[in-house]
Order: C-alpha cells, then structure tokens, then sequence
C-alpha cells in the first residue's frame, strides 16, 4: 500500500470515528503510521486549544496555521512560544493585513458569540497571492450555573486570495465543530457532536472603500450564517425527527384523532 493510500484509509476512518474523541483517535493513527505525522495534522481539523500571550496579555488560538516545529506564533505580538528564532514570519505588508484582520475580527467575534476567543493568521504564497485563517472558538458551560448543560463551537475559515488587477477573487471552505453535552439524573448523559464544511469562490473588487479584510468579512459571514442555518434545521430537526418516530410524545390515540380532525378539515376545504 502507497503513502496515498494510506493517507485516504486514514482520513477515511476519521470521517468516521466519533468527533468528542477526534483527539485522541488522531494520536492513535499517528502512532500506527509515524510517516503520515505532518499530512494528518494538516489534514485533520481538530478542536481548538487556547494560548496566553504574556507579553501582549491576551489570549490566542492553536493551530497547524500558526505552528512551527513545537511553537505556536501569537498574533498579538508576530513572536513564537516557545521562541523560535527561523520560525515563518508574514511578510511586512501582509503582516499589516493581519494585524487589522485581527482587530476587525475580535468585533466580529464579540457581535456573534458575545464571548470566546478569535485569531487570524495569515502567509504569503507564489505570484502576489496569499491565504488567511480565521479562528474562533466558544465554549459554554452552564453546570456552573445550576443547567446541566456545556458545549463548544469551534470555527475554522480558510481563505485562498488571489490577486487580479483591480480585483482579487477568493476561494474560503469553512468547518464547524460542534459539541453539546448534557447530563441530568432523570435522563443521564447526552452527547452530540459533528463538523460541517462548505466552500465558496467568489471575486470581489479591491480598492480604498472594499479592501481585503472587508471582502473576507463579507463571505465569512455569509457562510457561517448558512453553516448555522444548516445545523440547526438539518442535524437538530433530524435529530428531533428521528426521537420521534423511536418515542410518540402523545399517545396513538390522541394522534389518530389528530390526523381524523385533519382530514376532516381538508375534505371540507375541497368541496368549497
């Protein structure tokens, strides 16, 4: 078997595998095949860890994005912890770009979540063109307040910008990882868990009054609103719907009056 194959096998198992351990299954693949190490971390989206910035005293999101080696890039401060002294750097105008991404995204995050951490990273790549990520991460968790309830959305939008005259034309594929756990003693413990990604391409014009960081913003938005649209009709309606063919919350009785009542309505509809 190829490196490649053993690659999609992987990533394929993953698919897969329950999310809440996503971590720990991650570790165990990379036990089993060392080689694919680099591919897998890069590959795999995982949950979100928080860093502290000591010397800016603000908070920070891991990634493969930011990572070199061990050390994580704080976006606060373009500095490696653990320090790195060759660790990859934005380029100068590039790093001016992510440092107002940043600004512009921490409001964006405050808006929306009302809470949680945001981190923007961005890299050069050939021919004029370069990418951004976009972190952000909220978690939850009201058993300290008495609900028995906790949960986590982790956000992670990855954007290709290509430059084109007086336009630029970006491609963004955005996951979410959501997790909700819920434990009472009437019903026990209750998990739910699961990541969506889409991807969208669209050109935008780039000039004084539609820069970069307001194009990101416009597709980003865009896009979460629809990932948030889609988990809440498509996974937790299924979810309903699928609890309630398994358990009636009224009896057979009362739903067959139900349907008669219907029924009745509809015929005396049709012959007006």
């Amino acid at each position: 078997m190829t490196e490649m194959d053993q690659l999609d096998c992987a990533l394929d198992l993953m698919r897969r595998m329950p999310p809440s351990q996503i971590e720990d299954n991650l570790a165990n693949l990379i036990d089993l095949v060392p080689d694919l190490t680099e591919h897998l971390l890069s590959a795999v989206d995982q949950p979100l860890k928080i860093a502290t910035d000591q010397t800016a005293k603000r908070d920070y999101l891991l990634c493969d994005y930011n990572r070199d080696g061990d050390s994580y890039r704080s976006p606060w401060t373009n500095r490696y912890d653990p320090p790195l002294d060759d660790g990859a750097l934005p380029s100068k105008q590039l790093r001016e770009l992510e440092v107002q991404a940043n600004e512009v995204f921490d409001i964006y995050r405050d808006l929306y979540y009302e809470g949680g951490v945001s981190s923007v990273y961005c890299w050069d790549l050939d021919g004029g063109a370069f990418a951004a990520v976009v972190l952000i991460k909220k978690t939850q968790d009201s058993t300290k307040k008495g609900q028995p309830m906790k949960g986590t959305w982790d956000a992670i939008h990855v954007l290709e910008c290509s430059p084109n005259g007086a336009s630029a034309s970006y491609k963004l594929t955005s996951t979410v990882m959501l997790g909700i756990e819920t434990e009472t003693a009437a019903t026990g413990t209750l998990s739910l868990g699961g990541s969506l990604t889409r991807q969208e391409e669209q050109e935008f014009p780039v000039n004084a009054q539609n820069p970069h960081v307001s194009n990101m913003g416009k597709m980003i938005e865009n896009l979460e609103m629809k990932l948030r649209t889609t988990l809440n009709t498509i996974y937790f309606g299924k979810t309903k719907d699928i609890a309630n063919e398994l358990r009636q919350i009224n009896g057979v009785a009362l739903l067959k009056h139900q349907r008669e009542v219907a029924s009745q309505i509809g015929v005396g509809m049709a012959s007006r």
